[in-house]
């Protein structure tokens, strides 16, 4: 018998076809893998615990989030399957905080490719590299340009983590497929020194391109990609501020679309804080924010926000006016230059603050606005570590019995607090919510892992013709109501995070519904029931 040696090696080769050690006997007969692999056949399970006793031995969870990259490139089964064999375990090594470190350090760990990097040298040759046959069931795409990682900046084509890891999240929590994902990093340069001087970085060792020929380089990758994948789902990740509202306001109606950063951490704040308000038991109209941090997070949270309050009954100037904006140089006031856009409509007047105290700048301070403002909510997502400190939780949990406090920024290196002083400082009446995984008893996660793999899901389910802010609301509302529906009863804002499967189930469901009932589905009714979209979901097994 003739044993094919090409095939047998491209099986081994191939992460979505590779078994390793669980190729059984027939199969090794049948491809010819005699003498590739070692004698014995484990089962899919044997190959977990095989796969977890080894990250259990290393000594830093990089080392682990390099282990598991490592295994999503040889075998996508086993990694996926590892995964979900503890979600809350895995998802911190996988992604936040961990990706943080794995982004800045991306050259040194990257060994063979996964997505595609489209430089600007090659902005010609886009169409030629999407046309590929193996990106034929491709569905979602998660793409960045690598200019504001989390909260640690420019990481150029270091980015790439980001959206390699956003889309194993897709898989874990929504069931997406491993061949329907595709990450995606657009390398216009970088203006990190340390990167431009590194001569191992990966990426175009340029400055940023910027202006007129960066819009025409994104105008060329989304031409190329409606033309490939008509009915794709496209999410945009870490951009800079203005470029995250620019491509969001120029493409969402264009191609099936939404920024996560803007609006999937907005459905998520909003969602969960649907839930704290009614353990105070007073409602979203009647509470006063304090949002600290007003770049593309802050400022979509706030419209979010907006949109919630008015909800209830209340017209939009008296929503708006419950929100209070701040940044690290004080309260954002209408006359001062050069405001971004987006903080335009939530800038105060400065006539209402002409007697409140100022801050050495000449601003005004955290602790000055909520002594003035008496806050019941304050969040945080301005990437400034320990902007919270001890004397403003204290003054505010002085000012309200049980104030809700979100340091939502990431990585953990840029929480505006840690939740344990948060808690203490509070004496415990905080009822609080983190980006990242603290591991702090009584402290929920407030990650967008609640809400993008069901916003995509739903979409795709409804082959919605675009992502709509009704859509996002929705999401926002049904996670509001989870918590006491999944999981340990209602302990948490949210639900835990072993039921995240169950909650992009759920989240996709309404999702699809308000796209049906806003127009943009594509399917008929039938196509978006439970079952039906339960039937997508793919789980991590052998075939």
């Amino acid at each position: 018998m003739t044993t094919d040696y090409t095939m047998a090696r491209a099986l081994l080769n191939d992460p979505l076809t590779n078994r390793g050690t669980a190729f059984s006997l027939e199969d090794r007969d049948r491809y010819g893998l005699h003498g590739l692999l070692p004698s014995n056949v484990l089962t899919l399970e044997e190959q977990i615990d095989r796969r977890r006793r080894m990250l259990e031995g290393m000594d830093s969870d990089f080392h682990r989030y390099a282990f598991l990259r490592e295994l999503q490139d040889t075998n996508e089964v086993l990694f996926h399957a590892v995964v979900h064999s503890d979600l809350p375990r895995m998802l911190p090594l996988v992604y936040t905080p961990t990706v943080g470190e794995g982004c800045e350090r991306f050259s040194q760990i990257f060994r063979r490719p996964r997505g595609l990097f489209l430089s600007w040298p090659n902005r010609h040759h886009i169409r030629a590299i999407l046309a590929d046959p193996a990106l034929d069931r491709v569905k979602v795409i998660v793409v960045s340009d690598g200019e504001r990682i989390l909260g640690l900046g420019d990481q150029g084509a270091g980015g790439m983590g980001i959206p390699i890891g956003k889309l194993a999240l897709y898989t874990a929590c929504a069931g997406l497929h491993p061949a329907e994902v595709l990450p995606i990093l657009l390398d216009c340069g970088t203006d990190n020194e340390e990167r431009l001087h590194d001569p191992l970085y990966i990426g175009w060792h340029s400055k940023r391109v910027r202006g007129a020929e960066y819009d025409a380089f994104v105008e060329e990758f989304v031409s190329a990609v409606d033309e490939r994948f008509p009915d794709v789902l496209l999410q945009w990740e870490d951009f800079a501020g203005k470029n995250a509202y620019d491509l969001l306001g120029r493409y969402r109606h264009r191609l099936l679309s939404f920024n996560d950063d803007i609006q999937g951490t907005a459905a998520t704040a909003v969602g969960t804080l649907l839930s704290a308000v009614r353990t105070t038991e007073v409602p979203l109209s009647a509470q006063r924010f304090l949002l600290y941090g007003v770049g593309a997070a802050g400022s979509g949270i706030a419209e979010m926000l907006v949109r919630a309050i008015m909800a209830e009954g209340v017209d939009e100037n008296t929503a708006r006016a419950t929100i209070w904006p701040i940044d690290r140089d004080g309260l954002i006031l209408s006359d001062m230059p050069d405001l971004p856009p987006q903080q335009v409509p939530l800038a105060r007047d400065p006539a209402d603050i002409a007697d409140w105290p100022r801050i050495g700048n000449g601003r005004i301070g955290l602790e000055a606005t909520i002594a003035h403002v008496r806050p019941t909510v304050l969040i945080g997502a301005s990437g400034q570590r320990d902007a919270f400190n001890e004397g403003a939780i204290r003054l505010m949990a002085s000012l309200t019995e049980r104030p809700v406090i979100f340091p939502l920024s990431n990585p953990v290196s840029r929480a505006e607090a840690h939740p344990a002083d948060i808690l203490r400082w509070s004496e415990d009446r905080a009822i609080v919510g983190s980006g990242s995984p603290f591991g702090t008893l009584g402290v929920t996660q407030v990650n967008n892992i609640y809400i993008f793999p069901g916003i995509g899901l739903g979409a795709l389910a409804a082959r919605a013709s675009e992502v709509t802010d009704g859509m996002f609301m929705a999401a926002a509302r049904r996670l509001g109501e989870l918590s006491g529906e999944i999981g340990d009863g209602g302990a948490g804002l949210l639900p835990p995070i072993t039921a995240l499967r169950e909650v992009a189930l759920r989240i996709a469901v309404a999702v699809a519904e308000q796209a049906m009932a806003e127009g943009v589905a594509q399917v008929p009714p039938e196509a978006i029931s439970r079952d039906a979209i339960a039937a997508m979901m793919w789980e991590p097994e052998y075939a």
